[in-house]
């Protein structure tokens, strides 16, 4: 009678934490930089960790964090904590694609991109194809211009994805019919 009880608070236990998970599992994190940096203090060099990471639901919302802990996983979950909070939200195509050719910039960072047809993939490297994948954007040309660094490349595609906007809403916008914009 008793391990009957046990298996079934283990039952309830484990269905409440698979909820957990799956809200959990909704988000996928990547870690695009990790970077050991030092500071030089009086009694030497004080190390710590600088972690880049990108969380995305791949249904059109993304973000780019930064964190920074003396421990590795302890910068990581903050870049994912950060992450969170600067979320944006990526209008998609039926192609999963952008609506519209879009320019984005973050610090010395340009970023360039343009839909693309279904079956193109995405064409994009470093953070900048992270940031798409992570966003849901399937079908889209891109390419970073200026400069390498990742973070910078990063912010400069959440800048582009964050400006788009759709037909529905330049028409609402202009207070016109949306068919009146495709004269």
């Amino acid at each position: 009678m008793a391990e009957q009880k046990e298996q079934r608070t283990k039952k309830k236990s484990s269905s409440s934490n698979n909820k957990g998970r799956e809200k959990e599992s909704e988000w996928q994190e990547r870690v695009v930089q990790i970077r050991r940096v030092t500071k030089v203090v009086k009694g030497g060099k004080k190390l710590s960790f600088r972690a880049i990471v990108i969380i995305g639901n791949e249904r059109g919302q993304v973000g780019v964090g930064v964190g920074k802990a003396s421990d590795v996983i302890g910068a990581v979950k903050k870049g994912v904590a950060d992450g969170k909070k600067h979320l944006i939200e990526v209008p998609l195509t039926k192609a999963n694609s952008i609506p519209h050719p879009i320019n984005g910039d973050g610090g010395g960072a340009k970023v360039m991109m343009r839909p693309a047809a279904a079956g193109t993939g995405v064409i994009a490297g470093g953070a900048v194809r992270t940031v798409l994948e992570l966003a849901g954007v399937r079908n889209i040309l891109a390419k970073q211009l200026g400069s390498g660094n990742p973070l910078n490349n990063a912010r400069a595609a959440v800048n582009a994805l964050s400006t788009l906007r759709t037909l529905a809403e330049v028409a609402q916008e202009r207070g016109i019919p949306v068919e009146n914009l495709y004269g």
